[in-house]
């Protein structure tokens, strides 16, 4: 490690995160989402790590292309599926699994050559984002059995609330997509993190849903050791942070009480005070809007940010007693401060935090 800021990731914690969520539904196929370069955590390496996982999830033709050229041979599924012809045939020639969502995706497929592409036909059951309505489910399903192009049809939904435990949004989801999976033969696909670790009915999807084919949760945030419940830390749920992000103290002097700190003056030291310099900022993905306040550790102890975060520095106040020295690192989140504690002082969710990270200088990774 230079003096800049670095992600280390512990690969050995994803297995370890991967036996906590089979636990929860333990009949369950795992479809382990590591899309946006997972979670900031390195896509390949991660895919070559979770090698029991059951397939990958991903969201765009570009990604699943590096997963495959890097000798990733489990199934890989297109979460927002193709678009074009040319899309949809690069996709069939490597084997990728391909969600449909909207009737132009059908049409590519029924313009397509005959095949065997597996689809995954996603159903909109209140996320109002991805999906076809609920309305018509038997026509649509119908219309992709018969086409030439699909060898295997599978169906699937989106939890929008599932990190809310008491909002009924979940339950009436579960109904909605129950109408169109009841009887179904083939494999289904609604539960996300959330659903998984909140929800015990997922355990017993089928008599749930009602479908007799074979069950796939979506776990992606919580392979990283995160948890997706307000207030709660990933160690809550048994599971193992991978990522430690962190930097350097490249100065540490004297600030007098009055002065005041970074661009635009907006903090004002209350008193005699030594300041310390971190190498992170928002060109690292410690974001600008982190405020005053926000605690960094530093050798043990929790600091505070102060001031306007800088493209390649912070500054912190170590206190007037401080025995730190140029060299030391400092903790951005990581062990003793949860990404989940500090993801607030930024206004931000977990997710945003880990998958902005820039990795400008080399990830460090350990088993």
């Amino acid at each position: 490690m230079t003096f800049g800021a670095r992600a280390l990731i512990r690969l050995g914690a994803l297995k370890q995160n991967l036996q906590v969520i089979r636990s929860a539904a333990p009949d369950a196929m795992v479809m382990a989402v590591i899309k946006a370069n997972a979670y900031g955590h390195g896509m390949v390496e991660v895919a070559k790590t979770l090698d029991d996982a059951d397939s990958f999830a991903v969201a765009r033709l570009p990604e699943a292309i590096l997963l495959h050229e890097s000798g990733i041979d489990k199934p890989i599924v297109l979460l927002s599926g193709v678009l074009t012809a040319s899309e949809l045939i690069e996709a069939t020639l490597r084997g990728f699994e391909i969600v449909v969502h909207c009737k132009e995706q059908i049409e590519l497929l029924e313009a397509a050559k005959p095949g065997r592409n597996t689809v995954w036909l996603k159903f909109d059951t209140g996320m109002n984002r991805l999906g076809f309505s609920t309305e018509g489910a038997d026509s649509l399903i119908e219309r992709l059995r018969v086409c030439a192009a699909v060898g295997e049809l599978r169906l699937m939904s989106h939890l929008a609330s599932a990190d809310e435990l008491n909002n009924s949004m979940t339950e009436d989801q579960f109904a909605r997509f129950r109408d169109i999976a009841e009887g179904f033969e083939g494999a289904v696909s609604i539960a996300n993190t959330p659903a998984t670790l909140g929800w015990p009915q997922i355990a017993d999807a089928d008599g749930l849903l009602g479908f007799e084919g074979t069950h796939w949760i979506r776990p992606g945030l919580a392979l990283f050791g995160i948890s997706p419940f307000a207030g709660r830390n990933g160690v809550d749920l048994g599971l193992t942070p991978v990522m430690q992000f962190e930097a350097r103290l490249i100065s540490i002097k004297q600030l007098r009480e009055g002065a005041r700190v970074g661009y635009q003056g907006k903090y004002q030291s209350q008193a005699d005070t030594m300041i310390g310099i971190i190498s992170a900022g928002y060109g690292d993905g410690y974001t600008r809007h982190f405020r005053s306040g926000t605690p960094v550790l530093v050798n043990g102890r929790r600091v505070p940010l102060i001031g306007n975060v800088s493209m390649d520095m912070i500054a912190v106040d170590l206190g007037d007693d401080t025995s730190d020295e140029v060299g030391d690192i400092a903790i951005l989140w990581g062990d003793g401060l949860p990404v989940e504690e500090v993801a607030p002082w930024a206004d931000a969710i977990p997710y945003e935090l880990v998958c902005g990270v820039m990795h400008r200088e080399t990830s460090e990774i350990v088993d």
